[in-house]
C-alpha cells in the first residue's frame, strides 16, 4: 500500500486517537433529557472538525429533537458519491459501579480504548473523519462524499427517519457508508450484508380505576401484574418458538451458499456461552444453529416491566395497570407494520376478562439484505484484503440500523456496512472498549475503499 493517504493517517495516530478521546468526553447520552446540550455540544464538535479538515456545506441540521450534522465535498468530477453515516449519540452507562474507570474518561488499556461510545459510535464515526482528513489532506477525495451524522440512533432515529423520507437533493448519492457493525473475529476483515429490523413496543394493562388494598379487595379485582405475565407467558413457548398467528409467515430463509459460509466462519459455541454470553446453557428454536437464530430467525424479547410497587419493604397494593416493554427482531420477508399488526391483534385476544389492553409501537426498522454482488461491496472487499492480509468475510447481523432500511426505501441506496467493533466490546454495557489496532486500521481501510470506489 503507498497510499500517501495512509501514510499521512499513520504519522497522525497519536493525534487522532487523542482527539477521538476529547469526543468521548462529551456525555452525549441522547435519551436522558439533561444531556440535551452535551449532545448539541458532540454535533458541534464534529461540525467543526469536519469543517477543519476541509469539507464544505457543513451546517447543523434541526430536528424536533438533537441535530443531525451536514457536510459534503463534491467535486470528484464523473465518480461516484457515497453518503457517509454515523452516530454520535451514546447509551447511559448504567451501572456505574461496573466500570472500572469513570465511562465518560477514556482509557487506554491492554491495546483497548474504554469508554461509552468507544466503538458505538463515536471512534468509528472518527475513523470515518479521520480518513476523509487523511485524503483530503493528501491530494482530495477519490469519490464524492457527503456526511450525515445524527444524534438519536440510541432512542429510535425519528429525526433522521422524517428527514431521509423527505429525499432533500442534499442525500443524492450511489451508495451509503455506514460504520456501526463489527469484525465476526479479531483480525478477520467482515462485511455485513443483512440485518434484522425490529419493532419495540409497549404493552400496558389496566384493570381497576386505582391502586387497590389487596387485603380488601385482593380476590374481586383484577391484578394487572398477573394478566400481563399470563400474556407475555403466551407469546412464544418453552423452545422460543413465537406463538403469534401467522408471524413466520413469508420469512425468506438464508440460502444454502450463505448457510455454508456460515458453517465455515470459525465460531465456537461453547466459548461463545461462557465469553460472549456467561449463561449456563444457550437457548433458542431447535433444528437451527446460534449464528441461524441469531441472524436469521424472529425474535420476541420482554425487556423489563416497570410499575406496581418495587420499594423497599413491602406495601400490600393491587396496582391499577402494569406495563411490559417488548420488542420483536424481523428478518427478511417480514414488515415492521405487517408484524406489529399481528403482534397487536393477538395480545388483544388473550387479554384475561376484567382488563383493558393498548399495545404502543414506539419504534421500528426494516429487515436488510445487500447483494455482495454489489460492485461497492466488491471494492470494500478488495480494499480490506489489502489492508488486513485475509480474506473478507460476509455476515449478517442480528442487531438493527433503521436508517440502512430508510436508505433503501427512500432513497434507494444499498449500504456498505464495513464496521471494526469486535464481538467483545460490550457495546451498550460497562467497559465499552475499541480496539486500537482496529481503529487504525479501520482508518486504513476506510481509505482504500473510498479508493477502491473511485476505479
Amino acid at each position: 500500500m503507498s497510499s500517501s493517504a495512509i501514510a499521512f493517517a499513520r504519522q497522525n495516530h497519536r493525534r487522532f486517537l487523542d482527539e477521538l478521546k476529547a469526543l468521548l468526553r462529551i456525555p452525549s447520552i441522547s435519551t436522558l433529557p439533561e444531556h440535551k446540550d452535551d449532545c448539541r455540544k458532540a454535533a458541534e464538535s464534529l461540525a467543526a472538525e469536519l469543517q477543519r479538515i476541509g469539507m464544505e456545506h457543513v451546517r447543523l441540521i434541526e430536528t424536533e429533537g438533537h441535530p443531525m450534522v451536514y457536510a459534503d465535498w463534491l467535486h470528484a468530477a464523473g465518480k461516484p458519491t457515497t453518503l457517509v453515516y454515523g452516530h454520535y449519540d451514546v447509551q447511559p452507562p448504567d451501572p456505574l459501579e461496573e466500570w472500572v474507570a469513570p465511562p465518560f474518561e477514556p482509557q487506554e488499556r491492554n491495546g483497548n480504548l474504554y469508554a461509552r461510545g468507544a466503538v458505538d459510535d463515536k471512534g468509528q464515526v472518527w475513523a470515518q473523519v479521520k480518513a476523509l482528513e487523511s485524503l483530503l489532506a493528501t491530494g482530495g477525495l477519490p469519490i464524492n462524499v457527503r456526511v450525515l451524522l445524527e444524534g438519536e440512533e440510541e432512542v429510535g432515529g425519528e429525526g433522521i427517519a422524517a428527514y431521509v423520507a423527505s429525499k432533500p437533493p442534499e442525500l443524492a448519492a450511489d451508495f451509503a457508508l455506514v460504520c456501526d457493525t463489527e469484525m465476526f473475529a479479531p483480525g478477520l476483515p467482515t462485511l455485513c450484508v443483512g440485518l434484522r429490523g425490529m419493532i419495540y413496543t409497549e404493552l400496558e394493562v389496566r384493570g381497576a380505576k386505582t391502586d387497590l388494598h389487596s387485603g380488601m379487595y385482593g380476590g374481586a379485582v383484577p391484578n394487572p401484574f398477573v394478566a400481563l405475565a399470563q400474556m407475555v407467558a403466551k407469546l412464544k413457548d418453552e423452545e422460543g418458538h413465537i406463538l403469534i398467528p401467522g408471524f413466520y409467515d413469508g420469512i425468506l430463509p438464508p440460502s444454502e451458499d450463505e448457510l455454508a459460509a456460515w458453517r465455515s466462519l470459525p465460531f465456537d459455541e461453547e466459548q461463545y456461552r461462557i465469553a460472549e454470553v456467561g449463561s449456563r446453557t444457550l437457548v433458542g428454536e431447535r433444528g437451527f444453529t446460534v449464528l441461524e437464530r441469531t441472524w436469521a430467525r424472529p425474535t420476541l424479547d420482554v425487556h423489563g416491566m416497570p410499575g406496581g410497587f418495587t420499594g423497599a419493604g413491602a406495601k400490600t397494593v393491587i396496582p391499577a395497570r402494569a406495563l411490559a416493554k417488548v420488542s420483536m427482531r424481523l428478518v427478511p420477508g417480514m414488515t415492521p407494520a405487517g408484524s406489529f399488526a399481528l403482534y397487536k391483534s393477538y395480545v388483544e385476544q388473550i387479554a384475561p376478562p376484567g382488563v383493558e389492553v393498548e399495545v404502543r409501537l414506539i419504534h421500528s426498522g426494516d429487515p436488510c439484505l445487500v447483494p455482495t454482488d454489489n460492485r461497492y461491496i466488491q471494492a470494500a472487499t478488495r480494499a480490506l484484503h489489502e489492508v488486513w492480509g485475509k480474506e473478507t468475510v460476509f455476515i449478517r447481523s442480528g442487531g438493527s440500523i433503521p436508517i440502512v432500511g430508510d436508505f433503501d426505501r427512500h432513497l434507494g441506496l444499498s449500504s456498505v456496512m464495513m464496521g471494526f467493533g469486535l464481538p467483545d466490546d460490550n457495546l451498550h454495557a460497562p467497559n465499552e472498549k475499541f480496539n486500537l489496532t482496529n481503529f487504525a486500521l479501520g482508518i486504513e481501510s476506510l481509505i482504500r475503499f473510498l479508493e477502491e470506489a473511485g476505479r
